[in-house]
Formats: structure tokens, C-alpha cells, sequence
């Protein structure tokens, strides 16, 4: 068996986990998305609360409800915060993914060129091994009386 042919088990695991990688690269960046689009829609939320609020202020309100929207103004910058903190660890989490995909793929390929390399030079000695023996036959031919 040839060189070539002796790493290509190898060269498949490397590329079959190069891809779970790429999978898992395209997971976490869904979560970055999905978590990005919670937190616009809890900023404007909350943009939307407050204007509503200072509408029904200049008309007038009382301290409970005043209370009310200040305690609900404190959960929504709460969640606001815990969205944000949740938004940063998937952003951090896709990026280490992210690198060892990419030191994945870099494997991936240099594997591959080495095999190419092998397959070259394993084609160049066989041909050259043809040529040979070619040239062996046409001299016996020509040597025969």
C-alpha cells in the first residue's frame, strides 16, 4: 500500500471533524444572532415604555404608579443586562469555536497537499518505472537477432 493510500483514513477523520466544526461555528452563530435580536427588542421595549410613560407623566400620575414603573424600569435594565451578558458569552464562545475551525481547516488542507505531494511523486516513480521498462522491451526487440 502506498504512502498516499495508507493516510487517507487519516485525512477523512481530519476533514469529517474540519466540517462538525464548520457545523458547530454556524450553531453558535445563530445563538449570537438570536440573542443580538432579543436584546434590540428589549432595548426598544423599554425605548417604548419610557415614552409611554412620560406621555401619561405630563398628564399626571400617582406615587404608586410611579413606584410601579420605576420597579418595572429596574427588572427591564436588569434583563436588559442579563441579555447583553448572555449576547457577550455566545460571542465568545463563537469565536474559540471559530478559531479551532479555522486550525481544523488549516490541518485539513495541509494534510491534503501532503497527500497530493505523495500521489505526485508515487505517479512520477511509477511512470518513470513504465518508461523504464518500456525502454528495456525495446531494447531486447532490438537486440534479438
Amino acid at each position: 500500500m502506498t504512502r498516499a493510500k495508507r493516510l487517507e483514513p487519516v485525512q477523512h477523520i481530519v476533514e469529517e471533524a474540519q466540517k462538525r466544526l464548520a457545523m458547530s461555528v454556524a450553531a453558535f452563530e445563530k445563538r449570537v444572532l438570536e440573542g443580538e435580536a432579543k436584546l434590540v427588542e428589549l432595548e426598544r421595549y423599554k425605548s417604548e415604555y419610557e415614552q409611554g410613560f412620560s406621555q401619561r407623566a405630563g398628564r399626571g400620575i400617582g406615587v404608586a404608579e410611579l413606584r410601579d414603573y420605576q420597579a418595572f424600569l429596574a427588572k427591564l435594565a436588569e434583563a436588559i443586562k442579563q441579555q447583553q451578558a448572555l449576547v457577550n458569552r455566545a460571542r465568545a464562545e463563537h469565536q474559540g469555536e471559530r478559531a479551532k475551525w479555522q486550525e481544523a481547516l488549516k490541518r485539513s488542507k495541509a494534510l491534503g497537499h501532503v497527500v497530493e505531494r505523495w500521489q505526485a511523486e508515487e505517479r512520477h516513480v511509477s511512470d518513470r518505472r513504465e518508461q523504464r521498462d518500456s525502454d528495456e522491451r525495446a531494447q531486447r526487440k532490438t537486440n534479438r537477432p
